[in-house]
């Protein structure tokens, strides 16, 4: 690895984008895991709703978003379909739920979205499930 050179490796981007993958999911987690008990409790749901749906729906779509689509994400199983989703979710936050707000309040929320976009742009990376799906048998 040179560490002033232009060149990619191919084996290393690989690696970055299983530890892009790894940390952007699990990390979405600790967010999206309360959201969870939240959800799984018996006492009054308070949540936004911005799609007029309810906030129960509204947060069913984001418990599945900050959940469902993280495990997706550090599985590399539908890494762009999932990043697509969770970057939908953060647009929301952004702009919605924190659009009133300072950056110094949404800047958590903007990052995520670079990494989730960064991802949708790169892909899962040859060490996902995604792969294992899309390999193709090479013939001479």
């Amino acid at each position: 690895m040179k560490l002033i050179s232009s060149e990619n490796n191919p084996s290393l981007v690989n690696i970055a984008a299983l530890i892009l993958r790894v940390f952007a999911g699990a990390s979405m987690l600790s967010h999206g895991y309360p959201k969870l008990e939240k959800l799984m409790s018996n006492g009054d749901i308070q949540f936004m709703d911005f799609l007029g749906l309810g906030p129960i729906i509204t947060l069913v779509l984001v418990v599945f978003a900050e959940v469902i689509c993280s495990v997706l994400l550090i599985l590399g199983l539908l890494t762009r379909v999932a990043s697509v989703i969770l970057i939908v979710t953060m647009l929301v936050a952004i702009f919605v739920a924190h659009g009133a707000d300072p950056y110094a309040v949404k800047e958590m929320a903007v990052l995520y979205f670079v990494m989730y976009l960064v991802i949708l742009l790169i892909g899962p990376g040859k060490f996902s499930i995604d792969e294992l799906f899309t390999k193709k048998e090479i013939r001479y």
